[in-house]
Parts: C-alpha cells; structure tokens; sequence
C-alpha cells in the first residue's frame, strides 16, 4: 500500500522535491514487500524440487523485471510519458493486494517485537548514503581532493559506528551472526557484484544507442527483448542442473558466460550495429546473468532456519540494492574519468570494468554454499557436505 501511494504521489509530483520524497518513500515499501515475499517462499516450500522451483522464479524474475523494465520504461516515456513509468505500479499494487488477502495467511507473530534498533537503521542508511554520494561527486571534486577524501572517511567512519554498535546489542537491525551459516555471506556478495554489473550494463548500453547510435527510447528498449527471453531460458535449464550439480557450478559458470558477454559488450565501436555488436553479448550477458540469479537465490536461502527467514531474504535483498547503487556510482566515475576523451571510449571503460566485476563474482562464488535448494531440515548434512566437498544425494521424498 506503501509503494503504491508513493508511485500515485511521485507521478503526480509537481517539482523535483515532491519527486524524490515519493521516490524515497516508495524505497521503504519496497523493502517491506521484498524480504516479506521470499521468506514466505522459503518457509512454504520444503520438499526439493517444488523449493527449487519457487526460488528459480523468484531469482529469474529478479532479473527479467530489470531487463523487462527497460524496454518498459522505454515504451511509456515516449509514448503517454514519464509519469506512466509511476502510474503503472498501481494496477499491479493491486493485484498483489488481492494475492495477499486470498493466499498468504494472515498468521500471528511468533513473539513480542522487543524495539526497533533506530540507532542501527540511521547509520546503516547516512553511511551507505553518504558513501555513494562520495563515489558520485568525485569525478566532479576530483578524487585526491581533501572533499572526495573526508567524505569517503566519514562513510567508513559511520559504517563502522554501524558495525561496533550492532555487535554490542542485545537486539540488532543487523545480526552478524547470521554469516556463520556456510556459504551466505559469498552469496549475498555475488549478488550484490552482479547487479553492480548487470544494471550498469543497461545503464551505459541506453545511453550509447540513444547518444551514439541515435535510438529512440522504444527502439533502445526493444533492444532488450532478447535479454529477457535469455534470462527465461536460462533459468529453466539452471534449476534443472543445480538439482543434479549443485549451486555452486552453476554459478561460477554463469558469472564467467555473463563476463564473457560484457567484455564483447566492451568493444562497441563509434559506428557499431545492433547484430554485429549488441546482440551477440547481450544474448551472452543474458544466459550467464540468469543462471546466476537463480543459483544465488537458493544457495542464499538453504538450510537458513525459518526464523532467520526474513533476515536472509532481506539481506539478498538489500545486496541487489546496494550493489545496484554502488554500481551505477563506480562505474559512471570511471566513464567520466577523463572526460575530454570521446563518449564511446567511456563506455568502453565502464563496461570493461563490469566484466571485472563478473570475474571477481566467479571468483568469490567458489566460497558460496553448493547446496541444491535443500530446506532447513536438511542443514546438517549439507553442511557436512560442503566440508568434504561433495553435495549430498537428495532424499526419496514425496
């Protein structure tokens, strides 16, 4: 309900203030929405291969909303205009309404809420704020400049406040100990590297069809129509092969696919074409970025105890977010790094630095859990598992 006032507010705003309060807001109601939804998802599905199921849906439509919003927003910007980009979350708000009432049941806490940890929230959200306002300003202010320099301290100052304060309370926003179960911190990680890579590709790609190859928005849109058909397929053969190899493979396997398709993406030319030189890495990009997201998904929520749920599923959450922002803050510094250099030649850079991230994704994935999407009951063998490194036959059930 949330998110849906703040759509109606910002598509109706009448300055740019108005905008961005709607736009902060409709953040909030995001967050509520997204945790809430996958717990219920981890704590509904048990038996393997309806788990498996639920949460390749969940990690592919995470991919296929961003590719699909693209083209999306493409469409509605040229066509009825940029307020129907906010206006057209108000349908879909309500039919969430409805799945809501008609198919999650209402339930009762399992204990008495013991506070909210304000002191937590604010300086979780000023340092990450303030950090990527630091990685945005400073291609402006220079990098070396005694601003660029305070401003990225005082971040790490205050994340740092942040970590010493939750390791002393009682009840934390944030419970560290949440990482001793194997594999979840590298999997939260290689969330956050991927969409730190996986949006900025989108972001830098747009512009260099509208500003170098003089697409218009629909067209420039369009061009993603074979991302989203990618990433379907993908992650349908992908739950299929973690059943059988584990999530780690798979996951390795796709952040290098999904590099491979960046790096060809990298190489766009002044003069290029959609088949020669988009279409190829896209469709690359595409494939790896599915099988990734599917696998990240379950490895992040097996064997995670149900009243850890919601805690998981907002920190993969809140990873997609961050890394999202955190993306598209590093790599428009490096593009605009040199900035009497060509556009095209920015891009390059940028996109080239995705590909780095895609590697390093590959690389840290090799720590995440190779679990294939077992529940909380079966965390101890999994675990034991992982220790001799082979994945556990699954149990003859159902």
């Amino acid at each position: 309900m949330l998110f849906a006032a703040c759509s109606l507010a910002g598509g109706l705003a009448t300055g740019a203030g108005m905008l961005v309060g709607a736009r902060l807001a409709q953040g909030a109601g995001a967050a509520l929405m997204a945790p809430a939804g996958l717990s219920i998802l981890t704590t509904s599905f048990n038996s393997g291969d309806d788990r498996n199921k639920a949460l390749g849906i969940w990690g592919a439509i995470s991919g296929l909303a961003a590719a699909a919003g693209v083209f999306l927003g493409g469409v509605l910007s040229q066509g009825p205009g940029w307020r129907w980009v906010l206006f057209v979350n108000l349908p879909v708000c309500a039919l969430i309404l409805i799945g809501a009432f008609r198919l999650v049941p209402g339930g009762r806490p399992a204990g008495r809420a013991t506070g909210f940890d304000i002191p937590g929230a604010v300086l979780a959200t000023a340092g990450i704020l303030l950090l990527i306002y630091a990685l945005v300003r400073a291609p402006e202010q220079g990098w070396g400049s005694a601003r660029t320099i305070g401003e990225l301290a005082t971040a790490g100052a205050v994340l740092a406040a942040f970590t010493v304060i939750e390791l002393r309370r009682r009840n934390p926003l944030f419970p560290f100990s949440i990482f001793r179960l194997p594999g979840l911190a590298a999997s939260d990680a290689v969330q956050m590297i991927a969409f730190a890579a996986f949006v900025s590709v989108f972001y830098f790609l747009t512009l260099y069809m509208q500003n170098v190859l003089g697409f218009s928005p629909v067209r420039s849109g369009s061009a993603y129509l074979p991302v989203t058909a990618g990433i379907i397929v993908a992650a349908g053969i992908s739950s299929k092969l973690f059943a059988r190899t584990g999530t780690r493979p798979v996951i390795v396997a796709g952040a290098l696919i999904a590099a491979a398709g960046v790096w060809y993406l990298s190489r766009i030319p002044v003069h290029g074409t959609y088949p020669g030189n988009l279409l190829p890495g896209l469709v690359l990009m595409a494939f790896g970025i599915g099988a990734v997201l599917v696998a990240v998904t379950t490895a992040a929520n097996a064997g995670v105890p149900a009243d850890k749920a919601g805690l998981a599923a907002g920190l993969l959450n809140a990873s997609q977010q961050l890394g999202t922002a955190l993306g598209l803050a590093i790599f428009s510094a490096i593009a605009t790094a040199t900035p009497h250099q060509a556009l095209t030649a920015g891009f390059h850079r940028a996109l080239l630095g995705c590909a780095v991230f895609l590697l390093a994704a590959a690389v840290i994935a090799l720590r995440a859990r190779n679990t294939r999407g077992e529940p909380a009951a079966d965390a101890a063998s999994t675990t034991a598992a992982d220790a001799r490194g082979q994945v556990p036959a699954p149990e003859l059930a159902d």
